[in-house]
């Protein structure tokens, strides 16, 4: 008796949860599926079109004699690129209706005009016509008559539907779309993105963890780059950093610490000489990343503020007594402290900024220098319509990101818990 109810019970959870699995399915994992699916077929935006056949009836009127009427049947295939099989074509037309003129394909029973075309190939296209007429003599109702839509039918394949798999789009990923450079400027702005936006982020935090007079004001003031509209905040940069109106380059020359205006989102390289060595500096990845950095270290700030005001000051009031200084306390107790949130905080905005497109893509556009792989798919997947190309390169970005996060969590993630 107990096993039985033990059943029942196992049988009405699995019932309760089946609403949530299949939601959680159809939101999160169907796209993903559908993602990977794509990233192994040759794809474009056009093919994706639906093949099917399609008409469209037109009544036209004959002048010369009232009692007859043309119908024209604009006939098409809705693919581009895909053949349709087996196209029949079905109408029914009102009573007393005749033919003065049938085409071989067709024929005319019971009322109904059938059509066998065979193979519509691709871009197919034809007009078909009939010349009708009222065995009464009388005039036919063309409203009637327009009323009633023609039916189709046939075979094709969707492209995106088929079993046909290929690895051409991740080859062409590979060894044909500059990935070097694309991965290479990809983790360049990661990784400095990520990094100095912990590092003002810390900075941060120990600045507002002190005492002083408006501290609240100043902890609301440093939270409005992360909480204002992204759109807005880039848009303003742009402004900022206009070479010919910006008020950045302005300043910079007024003081006379430039001689000409720098076009900062515009300028792929900068070459400047340091100790007699000349340098080349890529300046509007560097500029994207200082926005990146000003954006987000808010975030940073945020966590490690929080566990800051968790460390014991008895920790602070001991190295006092010690004779430490700032220095000493810092990387001696306040460092240790925050190195396990700080490696989270690595982990969670390196994934975030590997991914980033929007900031990029309002700043530059990609250009400049400033291509990356988020970049690159969305100019795959829309700017050229290449879909499948486009989910190959997001296919790749989740591949890198696993393995990053596998190494993360083998060699910082047990080291950050042990702290």
């Amino acid at each position: 008796m107990a096993d039985k109810l033990s059943k029942i019970e196992k049988r009405t959870a699995y019932a309760l949860i089946l609403p949530a699995i299949l939601l959680v399915f159809s939101i999160i994992l169907f796209p993903i599926f559908a993602n990977i699916w794509i990233s192994f077929k040759e794809v474009e935006l056009k093919d994706i079109r639906i093949p099917e056949p399609r008409a469209k009836k037109i009544i036209k009127s004959i002048p010369e004699d009232p009692t007859k009427l043309k119908i024209v049947y604009k006939l098409r295939n809705s693919s581009l690129l895909e053949n349709i099989t087996d196209v029949k074509l079905k109408d029914k037309l009102p009573a007393n209706i005749e033919f003065v003129n049938i085409d071989p394909r067709c024929n005319f029973k019971s009322r109904t005009l059938s059509c066998s075309f065979g193979e519509w190939k691709a871009k197919y296209r034809e007009n078909l016509e009939f010349i009708i007429y009222n065995v009464n003599g009388n005039l036919i109702d063309k409203k009637s008559l327009k009323s009633k839509k023609p039916k189709l039918s046939g075979k094709a394949d969707n492209i995106l539907l088929t079993t046909n798999f290929t690895l051409n789009n991740f080859k062409k990923v590979f060894f044909k779309n500059d990935f070097k450079d694309l991965l290479l400027t990809t983790f360049y702005f990661t990784f400095f993105g990520t990094l100095g936006a912990i590092i003002f982020g810390v900075l941060a935090a120990q600045l507002v963890n002190q005492k002083f007079s408006g501290r609240t004001f100043m902890r609301s003031i440093l939270l409005f780059p992360y909480v204002g509209p992204v759109v807005a905040l880039a848009y303003t940069w742009t402004l900022l950093l206009d070479p010919n109106s910006g008020t950045l380059n302005a300043l910079l020359i007024k003081f006379q610490i430039l001689d000409q205006p720098i076009n900062l989102l515009g300028q792929k390289y900068l070459t400047f000489q340091f100790l007699g060595i000349d340098l080349k500096l890529r300046l509007a990845l560097t500029t994207v990343i200082f926005f990146e950095i000003w954006r987000y270290f808010p975030l940073a700030f945020l966590f490690v503020l929080a566990r800051l005001q968790a460390i014991p000051k008895d920790l602070y009031e001991a190295a006092d007594v010690d004779g430490a200084g700032p220095l000493n306390k810092f990387f001696n107790i306040t460092l240790p402290q925050i190195t396990a949130i700080i490696s989270i905080l690595f982990m969670i905005r390196f994934i975030w900024n590997f991914n980033k497109f929007e900031d990029i893509f309002l700043l530059t556009g990609g250009a400049s220098g400033t291509r990356t792989l988020p970049i690159n798919v969305y100019e795959q997947g829309f700017a050229i319509s290449n879909i499948g190309m486009g989910s190959a390169v997001s296919m790749v970005i989740v591949l890198i990101l696993i393995i990053f996060m596998i190494s993360y969590f083998k060699l910082i993630g047990k080291k950050a818990n042990e702290l």
